[in-house]
């Protein structure tokens, strides 16, 4: 009999290592190696040639018609965005989110919307029993939605029970960390247990064409908890984000298989669970006043949607010779130390004696780098205390030459701006060219053009 050799495995990246460590040599992480005992391989399995022997695969063409698989739709439309349009049958989905952030609420409510259009829905939950989950829907108004309801942990008694039955169209795991598959040894939540379970439940999708949808815990990052590899295994990978002190919560699509990435849906979180956000502008929006300095609206593009969002800055001048501070809340700290540079080499703007604070009202993560010339208006705005016009908006890239960069999707940006009662539109120039019957433009060649603009120069 061939002896089983130890391994330990890391449960935060899944890298194998045959003895034990305090840290893990791939990710750095301390305290992650945990023991696994592997099959013993036979000589046999260790010589064995895997190139005859097997069953001969069909090969087609890229020109080879494929229809459009089809989806069917939540009729929750922030969720049917973010995922492309609707569930796809026999698809795995995979749903990230800090602690109480939402996501089993909004399962809940999907699950609910789906199971009263007919569909046979199905909600495992392995951390709260089946009571709990049936009082949460009570209190969210969903008690007669006809949702079947099971608290397991064992991933063949789940698979047992729906194999016997029609299986349902919708499959929810909450969550994938508390499954136990009996085919291997650890203990719920370990990086083999995590990995095996899904591809037990993703198997299943497959086979039967149930639409699965996984739970997965993050940690202290914001990031997925467990192997890398549950991302690669599932179709669809959707981040639920938001802070807990806000009232929004934004679902976004990191990976789809079956559609675009970088769509959001935009929830807020209300007393009878997570509505529907058509407007997301109108969350990020503060009353601003005529008078205000150091506050530019940015037209932001998430995906297909614009969102407009107001970059607040302030700028606190030092008596004494301290060494002035810098934070930012909502966007990159190191893009703000270049705007500050190329404000200071390009345009004779001195930031060195002077805090500046930079803020994303409503607590929105900015990643689009057409916030650049955004972030410009508002620094040059409250160091110069001159207010930037009410119902203008601003977008565009800076280089560190001082010329302003196109960025994409311009008329789409416009568009939403006007649609909210904006008239004037700050940007770079060759981006002025498209649709100039939208709203009126300023446009500008380089960074010191547009800060002559505002502060009145020339």
């Amino acid at each position: 009999m061939a002896k089983a050799h130890k391994r330990y495995v890391c449960q935060a990246c899944g890298s194998v290592s045959h003895r034990w460590q305090g840290q893990c040599a791939d990710c750095s992480e301390w305290n992650t190696l945990v023991e696994e005992a592997p099959v013993a391989a036979t000589p046999f399995q260790a010589k064995h040639n895997l190139q005859g022997g097997g069953r001969t695969i069909a090969l087609v063409g890229l020109d080879a018609e494929v229809a459009l698989p089809p989806r069917t739709p939540f009729g929750i439309a922030e969720l049917d965005r973010a995922l492309g349009g609707g569930l796809v049958a026999g698809s795995a989905t995979l749903i990230g989110g800090d602690p109480g952030i939402g996501k089993s609420t909004l399962l809940l409510q999907a699950a609910a919307a789906l199971a009263r259009r007919g569909h046979e829905v199905a909600y495992v939950s392995g951390e709260e029993a089946a009571d709990q989950v049936r009082l949460r829907a009570r209190r969210l108004g969903l008690g007669d939605a006809p949702v079947k309801l099971a608290a397991a942990t064992s991933t063949r008694d789940i698979l047992t029970t729906l194999s016997q039955d029609r299986p349902p169209a919708l499959l929810v795991i909450d969550s994938i960390q508390t499954m136990h598959s009996d085919l291997i040894e650890g203990a719920p939540g370990t990086v083999s247990q995590v990995r095996a379970s899904a591809q037990e439940l993703i198997r299943f999708a497959k086979e039967r064409g149930t639409a699965v949808v996984l739970v997965g815990h993050v940690t202290k990052d914001g990031t997925i908890a467990g192997p890398r590899v549950l991302e690669h295994m599932v179709d669809t990978v959707l981040s639920f984000e938001g802070e807990r002190s806000h009232q929004y919560r934004i679902l976004r699509s990191l990976k789809n298989r079956f559609g675009g990435t970088d769509e959001i849906g935009v929830f807020a979180m209300a007393g009878d669970g997570l509505a529907e956000v058509s407007n997301p502008s109108a969350l990020f929006l503060t009353q601003r006043d005529e008078g205000v300095t150091g506050a530019t609206v940015f037209p932001a593009l998430e995906g297909t949607r614009p969102v407009l969002v107001e970059i607040q800055a302030l700028v606190v001048r030092l008596a004494s010779g301290a060494t002035p501070r810098r934070a930012v809340v909502g966007w990159d700290s190191g893009r703000l130390a270049m705007i500050l540079a190329v404000l200071e080499a390009r345009c004779g703007l001195s930031f060195s004696t002077c805090e500046v604070y930079l803020n994303v009202a409503g607590g929105y993560r900015v990643q689009d780098p057409a916030a650049d010339l955004a972030v410009a208006a508002a620094l040059v705005s409250a160091l110069s205390e001159r207010p930037v016009p009410a119902d203008a908006v601003a977008f565009g890239e800076i280089a560190l030459s001082g010329e302003l960069r196109p960025v994409a999707h311009a008329p789409l940006r416009l568009k939403e701006a006007a649609k909210l009662g904006f008239e004037r539109a700050l940007l770079p120039e060759s981006a002025a060219a498209a649709e100039r019957e939208v709203m009126r433009r300023s446009s500008f060649r380089t960074l010191g053009q547009f800060v002559d603009h505002l502060l009145g120069r020339g």
